[in-house]
């Protein structure tokens, strides 16, 4: 009897770390971190998860933690990784609002602010659709299985109550913050540079023709080119993410695989 409870006590606490991590990951992970997929749905996903992945991390040799402290505390950095990946590739993802929400500014067009179903926060159309094509092609490309694959790596580098935060997980993340930055700018810039000749060209007219009401014409002629741009681009703008999305990933499972303590 001691030894089966011993067993049964190692795999429970062994399926809440493994939980922990996986469960942070689906919280946070892009599509399935949008309040409109019901809440039994992502708990059956993790758990679902966590019960194929428990069996082969009990074949490990691991130091369980005892006390209550440890458990907590062992829970809570297993559900950083998991965290940190999911929110990791969100972070660069954030890029793109920041694309849509400067092309929406420059175009005049920022009055078609929407709610954003994804952040629960109000984001110009242009967002929302480099967003979702943005997401469509990573999930086409694997990005979705390239996650998982990651997550399970981690199980191998660091076991389950393992991992101990040290200060290299957060300034990567803080590096996918900027790099994110970076990336938003850098994918509006050829709308940018369009919408900035326009409006050199409309203010060459309204001089050689002020009779023109520039005004009307200039918002015509920058909906028009927004739109004519934007259709010729977001399929550039949307495969421009999926490198650093990729790039993210590993650099997220580095950092975590360099700082595990193996008690």
């Amino acid at each position: 009897m001691p030894e089966l409870e011993s067993l049964l006590s190692g795999l429970g606490i062994t399926f809440a770390l493994v939980l922990a991590r996986v469960g942070a990951l689906v919280a946070t992970a892009p599509l399935l971190a949008t309040p409109t997929l019901p809440l039994r749905i992502k708990a059956l996903l993790a758990v679902s998860m966590a019960a194929v992945v428990t069996p082969l991390q009990l074949q490990r040799e691991m130091l369980l933690p005892e006390t209550l402290s440890e458990i907590i505390s062992a829970v809570a950095n297993d559900a950083l990784i998991g965290a940190t990946l999911g929110l990791g590739v969100m972070v660069i993802l954030s890029g793109i609002q920041l694309t849509g929400q400067v092309i929406g500014q420059m175009s005049g067009m920022a009055l078609t602010d929407g709610t954003d179903p994804i952040l629960q926060d109000n984001a110009t159309v242009f967002s929302q659709i480099f967003y979702f094509v943005t997401v469509a092609v990573f999930v086409a490309a694997g990005g979705h299985s390239e996650m998982i694959d990651v997550l399970l790596s981690t199980f191998d580098s660091v076991p389950p109550g393992a991992y101990v935060f040290q200060d290299q997980l957060a300034i990567t993340f803080l590096g996918l913050l900027s790099a994110g930055f970076e990336l938003g700018l850098r994918t509006s810039a050829p709308l940018m540079v369009g919408l900035f000749l326009a409006t050199v060209v409309l203010g060459l007219i309204s001089r050689t023709l002020p009779q023109i009401n520039t005004v009307v014409v200039g918002f015509s002629i920058n909906g028009l080119l927004t739109l004519g741009l934007m259709m010729l681009s977001v399929g550039a703008v949307a495969w421009a993410y999926q490198g650093p999305l990729s790039s993210s990933l590993a650099e997220i499972a580095s950092s975590v695989t360099t700082t595990p303590r193996v008690r």
